[in-house]
C-alpha cells in the first residue's frame, strides 16, 4: 500500500536517518487476515486498532507536523505481513512492523486529505509533507531500537528510511484519486469487529480516528477475521 515495505532505493532521500532522534511508541497492534490473496499465497490484511490500548506514536518534536499519530483501521501490505507474523519476536527488520503501520497510516490519511476528505480521523496528519513522512518512519524505527524491541542494525534502518524518501515513494505520495481504493469495506469492518469487539465501534468516539457511521455494519459476520499477529509495548 505504501512504500514502507518495498525497499526501493531509487533516487536520493531528503532525510538522513543518522540525524533523526527517537520518539515514543506505545500501545498494541493487531494484524488480521481478511481474505485470500493472489497465486503467490499472499492474502488481504487489515491493521486493527486495539480498543483498549491503541498504537500511538509521539514524535520527538511535539511541534512538528504529525506530532502524535494514532493509526486507524486500514489495509496493509499483504505481501509483507505474513513475514512479519513469523518473526515478530526475532531481530529481523520485519520487526519494524509498528513503524510501518505508522507510516502506512500517514500515507492513507494523506491520500484521503488530497482527495478532499474532511474526516476528523485524518486531522492528525494534515500538514505532513513527504519529507515528514520519511522522517516519521525513521523516528519510529529509532523508537523501537531505543525501547529494545529490536536490535540495533547498521544498515537496515537507514536503507528503509532512504527507500521511503526516494523518488519512487514521492511518486506514490503524489498520486491522486487513491483514497477510495484505500477505504475499508463494510464486510471487513464487520469481520474486525467480530474478532475484536470495540475495535471499530469504540473508535467512533475518538476524534483522532473514526470509522464513518455510514459504513459501520449493524450485524457482525458469522466468521470473524483471523488474527495473524499482535504486538504490544
Amino acid at each position: 500500500m505504501s512504500s514502507a515495505i518495498a525497499l526501493v532505493t531509487v533516487g536520493c532521500s531528503s532525510v538522513d536517518y543518522q540525524r533523526l532522534t527517537s520518539g515514543q511508541l506505545s500501545g498494541s497492534l493487531f494484524v488480521m487476515w481478511v481474505g485470500e490473496g493472489n497465486n503467490s499465497g499472499d492474502g488481504n490484511f487489515l491493521f486493527v486498532p486495539d480498543p483498549r490500548d491503541p498504537l500511538i506514536f509521539h514524535r520527538p518534536d511535539r511541534s512538528a507536523p504529525g506530532s502524535t499519530i494514532q493509526p486507524g483501521l486500514m489495509y496493509t501490505d499483504g505481501g509483507s505481513i505474513p513475514k512479519i507474523a513469523q518473526v515478530f519476536k526475532g531481530l529481523s527488520p520485519w520487526g519494524y512492523a509498528p513503524a510501518y503501520m505508522i507510516h502506512d497510516w500517514v500515507f492513507t490519511a494523506h491520500h484521503c486529505i488530497v482527495d478532499g476528505s474532511s474526516e476528523h480521523r485524518f486531522d492528525q496528519v494534515r500538514g505532513v509533507e513527504f519529507a515528514d513522512s520519511a522522517a516519521i518512519l525513521g523516528e519510529a524505527i529509532k523508537s523501537l531500537i531505543a525501547a529494545k524491541q529490536v536490535a540495533p542494525d547498521d544498515v537496515a534502518p537507514g536503507t528503509i528510511t532512504a527507500a521511503v524518501g526516494s523518488l519512487v515513494a514521492k511518486n506514490l505520495w503524489d498520486e491522486k484519486g487513491a483514497c477510495k481504493a484505500l477505504q475499508v469495506s463494510a464486510k471487513d469492518i464487520a469481520a474486525a469487529e467480530a474478532a475484536i469487539p470495540g475495535s471499530t465501534t469504540k473508535a467512533r468516539n475518538l476524534r483522532t480516528f473514526r470509522v464513518p457511521e455510514t459504513i459501520v455494519p449493524s450485524v457482525a459476520p458469522a466468521k470473524p477475521a483471523k488474527i495473524v499477529a499482535r504486538l504490544s509495548f
